[in-house]
Order: C-alpha cells, then structure tokens, then sequence
C-alpha cells in the first residue's frame, strides 16, 4: 500500500493566535505558506462533518471574503462532478457568484 502525507504547521503568537500557516506534501517536498485554511472529513461512523478552519491574524476581511467565495465554487464543481446533479449545482453556483458580487470580490 502506497501512503502520501500532507503536514500543517501552525506558528502561534504569544497569545496562542495562529500568525504562520504552512504546509507540504510528500509529493511537493515544498514548504508552502497561506494565509487560511479550511479543512473537512468525513466521520462515516458518526455520518458528520469534521473541520478545521484556521486564519493566520493578518488575514484580512477582503481575503476572506475572496477565499470562502473561491471555496464555495470549487466545492460546487466537486459535488456537481461527483452527483452529477447539474441543476442543484447551477443554483449553487448561481448564488457563489451572486455573493461573490455582494463581496465585491467577483466582478459582473
């Protein structure tokens, strides 16, 4: 069985806020910083979602706003890939676009 890692490394400050996020992978041998992250897994024995979202302390607003939109729209294509229901993913992707606008962060 071939198994692959994928670390997270998160700097706090001295008041535990997380001020550094980096990451890697065994395939890129590359120490990449971010600003946020947004994590899930599936519990298939609690049939839940389990997250963990972080931000570093100078993330802005305008970032996160960009960010959630950017993650909303990717999810969608992933669902609409894996269900194939393209008309509840048109709704979906309909309303990314139509926050993203809202945010200013998408331009008509």
């Amino acid at each position: 069985m071939n198994k692959k890692q994928i670390r997270i490394n998160v700097t706090l400050d001295e008041n535990h806020l997380p001020e550094k996020l980096e990451w890697e992978s065994d395939e890129s041998k590359e120490v990449k910083e971010s600003g946020a992250a947004m994590i899930a897994f599936w519990d298939k024995k609690e049939q839940q979602t389990l997250r963990i979202d972080l931000w570093n302390k100078d993330f802005t607003t305008d970032e996160m706003k960009t960010f959630f939109v950017q993650t909303l729209l990717t999810m969608n294509d992933s669902l609409e890939k894996a269900t194939g229901d393209t008309e509840t993913c048109e709704g979906i992707r309909e309303f990314g676009l139509e926050l993203g606008r809202r945010f200013k962060v998408l331009k008509d």
